[in-house]
């Protein structure tokens, strides 16, 4: 047998092997108290903008797509699920501290406006996620919304961390 038929097998046999080792799930369907649409007042109109967009990497509930049980694409949607909720989680938005509730709006704020969120690559797969200017404005005024009831409710300080 030639020498690349063996890599090919050896490979093959990789790629079965590795079908066996599938990530964890991210698929809480409740939505708990500690969710961002009960701590802050969310229009319908942001909540559908959020789950087309967002939710996917940004909360405990992913809508996975066919291939997400094929490796080791299941492996890198894993990855970027992780990190997007590493970043921002809005299931656990109300367990952030106020200065973190609060920097996370003002991000979104910066993310949605520079065109950094929702990624490229998510876009690319996801053509219904890419944000039309008034979803933009919708989200990011909702977001500023958040920041404005914060500052009138919590003393400044409580908010932003003073520089040194």
């Amino acid at each position: 047998m030639k020498w690349y038929k063996k890599i090919f097998i050896a490979l093959l046999v990789v790629l079965v092997l590795i079908q066996f080792f599938q990530p964890q799930k991210n698929t809480e369907t409740n939505i708990t108290e500690q969710h961002v649409y009960n701590v802050y007042s969310t229009p319908n109109e942001v909540k559908v903008i959020l789950d087309k967009a967002c939710n996917d990497c940004h909360s405990n509930n992913t809508n996975y797509p066919w291939y997400a049980s094929i490796q080791p694409a299941a492996w890198w949607l894993n990855d970027h699920v992780k990190d997007g909720k590493k970043h921002l989680n809005f299931s656990i938005y109300k367990s952030y501290n106020l200065r973190r509730q609060y920097h996370k709006m003002e991000e979104i704020i910066d993310e949605v406006k520079d065109n950094g969120m929702p990624l490229d690559s998510y876009t690319w797969i996801h053509r219904n996620a890419k944000l039309s200017t008034e979803e933009k404005a919708s989200l990011t005024n909702w977001a500023q919304s958040i920041i404005d009831t914060m500052k009138a409710t919590y003393p400044i300080d409580s908010l932003i961390k003073k520089k040194s």
